[in-house]
């Protein structure tokens, strides 16, 4: 039998209405989220066991690694040295430990851990294709060539997502385009002001930069296959149906939400925020109570949650944490 969210939120006829229970949970996940970067951070840095997951931590850790050496390999290249890519850890290190320090970066990076982490929950439990979900498989199939064909872009850009989640890397090229700077900073930084160094610092950013194009990352063609539904992006709203990638942007998209914090949204001390964001993206409570049994088939909606508007999930969602790690 279903659980409710909250012992509270059972007791609506008491403690009040649901706006205020859910207000409650809301600021209570609030406060977990402002512990998430400080705490990643002490475990990056310490190799302890806590409450946030063995693997979660090594996907996060492989990444930013993953990041920093390929920033040290740009500048090998740039300084006459391409075959030189066997990387001090000591560097290393200390590029990620920059990198660690950006509250938006690390947020990042623990958002796509997250979202692996779900991708193949779903397919576990649910036999969900981490790779090909029925939504991307149908707009594949579409008469309209350009869809057809940024479907086809989309398909093979989330095939090399999962490949790399797998060994977990994080290409630079899929970075968003703030956090590349961020990335770039972090590269300026390491070489400080040693003259013999910073030509090729100058040179490898310059690069890194041109070969960038943030509208062929996974996360801007999924951006833009969503954008591009119109009124049919409700249907990326079903997670079954659209996979979680497209389901975590679409939700983004729709509820005013940074996506990484949509991404947390997923997680399971964040259901009121989950319930909220897909209140606020329009749903109705029928097909809010389906993405639960989805994601979180033991929890139940509150009692009276078909009472809250949109207007007033977009409301409560709006004065709660803007972003992850912040």
């Amino acid at each position: 039998m279903a659980k409710p969210m909250d012992q509270d939120i059972a007791q609506l006829d008491v403690n009040g209405s649901v706006e205020i229970v859910l207000r409650d949970e809301l600021a209570h996940g609030d406060a977990l989220i402002g512990t998430i970067a400080p705490i990643l951070r002490h475990l990056l840095a310490n190799d302890e066991h806590s409450v946030f997951s063995d693997e979660i931590i090594a996907r996060v850790r492989g990444m930013m690694a993953d990041v920093a050496r390929q920033i040290l390999t740009e500048l090998a290249i740039a300084a006459g040295n391409p075959d030189d890519r066997d990387h001090s850890p000591d560097q290393v290190s200390a590029l990620v430990e920059s990198l660690v320090g950006h509250n938006a970066f690390l947020a990042h990076v623990h958002a796509l851990a997250l979202e692996w982490q779900l991708t193949e929950r779903m397919q576990a439990r649910l036999g969900l294709d981490p790779v090909l979900a029925p939504l991307l498989q149908a707009l594949i199939a579409s008469s309209d060539a350009a869809v057809a064909s940024s479907a086809m872009a989309l398909l093979a850009s989330q095939a090399r997502f999962a490949t790399r989640q797998r060994r977990m890397q994080l290409p630079l090229s899929e970075l968003p385009g703030d956090l590349l700077h961020a990335a770039l900073l972090a590269l300026r930084g390491h070489v400080g002001d040693d003259p013999a160094v910073q030509p090729a610092a100058v040179q490898a950013e310059q690069v890194i930069r041109g070969q960038f194009d943030e509208s062929r990352t996974r996360l801007g063609l999924i951006s833009r296959i969503v954008t591009g539904m119109g009124g049919g992006a409700t249907a990326a709203l079903a997670i079954t149906h659209a996979g979680v990638g497209i389901f975590v942007s679409a939700l983004a998209l729709a509820s005013g939400q940074d996506r990484d914090m949509a991404v947390l949204a997923t997680n399971e001390g964040q259901l009121a925020r989950l319930a909220l964001a897909l209140r606020a993206s329009g749903l109705k409570p029928r097909m809010i109570e389906e993405q639960f049994v989805s994601l979180h088939p033991e929890v139940a909606l509150p009692l009276g949650f078909e009472l809250l508007g949109s207007d007033q999930a977009a409301a409560l969602l709006a004065r709660s944490a803007s972003f992850p790690g912040g």
